[in-house]
């Protein structure tokens, strides 16, 4: 099923369709196998799927975190293209999702997603990126197919160094318009 989603443009339209997991009966950190059964995944399901999907089809399993105050932090699948980077993201908030590969590094791309990264008060949230982290290292746990959740790559993820992308010492709030249209399809 995953060599179907053969482009990052074809494995996001997937997310895309999936239902937000909303984690109703307790917090889940599945794999891709159990991403399919479910039918259903949160950002950080998301971008292990994407993850997958990507090196099935050839590409490094990368994910990045974006660190955010006041707020949760966002996982990303990353990817490059002619060295340019993009990225595949599941989120409730519609400008936290796919990038094209036009960024010439890590802090373009991260810093794309400042305007749309927000909270429910409407506060720019984001903070900080880490390195991109290649899922291989889990492969011992056999994260693409695990039964169990797999809690030990967000606590890995959250020890990794992370570059804040600038000296924010005030709160700084997104415009109505821009509010109201990232919450463009939101599940409640």
């Amino acid at each position: 099923m995953l060599r179907r989603l053969s482009t990052p443009e074809k494995i996001q339209q997937y997310l895309e369709d999936l239902p937000y997991n909303k984690e109703r009966e307790g917090e889940t950190c599945r794999s891709p196998r159990r991403v399919v059964r479910y039918n259903t995944a949160h950002c950080f399901e998301g971008a292990l799927f994407a993850a997958a999907a990507l090196r099935v089809n050839g590409r490094p399993p990368l994910i990045l975190d974006l660190e955010a105050v006041r707020d949760d932090d966002h996982v990303i699948a990353v990817f490059r293209v002619n060295g340019c980077w993009g990225a595949i993201g599941k989120s409730n908030y519609a400008g936290l999702r796919f990038r094209s590969p036009v960024y010439r590094n890590l802090r373009e791309l991260v810093i794309s997603y400042f305007e749309h990264y927000y909270n429910l008060d409407g506060e720019k949230t984001l903070r900080a990126y880490s390195r991109p982290v290649n899922l291989a290292r889990f492969d011992t746990m056999g994260w693409m197919t695990a039964e169990d959740d797999l809690w030990s790559i967000p606590e890995y993820l959250v020890e990794v160094k992370h570059t804040p992308i600038a000296e924010i010492t005030r709160r700084v709030y997104v415009d109505e318009r821009l509010y109201k249209a990232g919450l463009v399809g939101r599940a409640d």
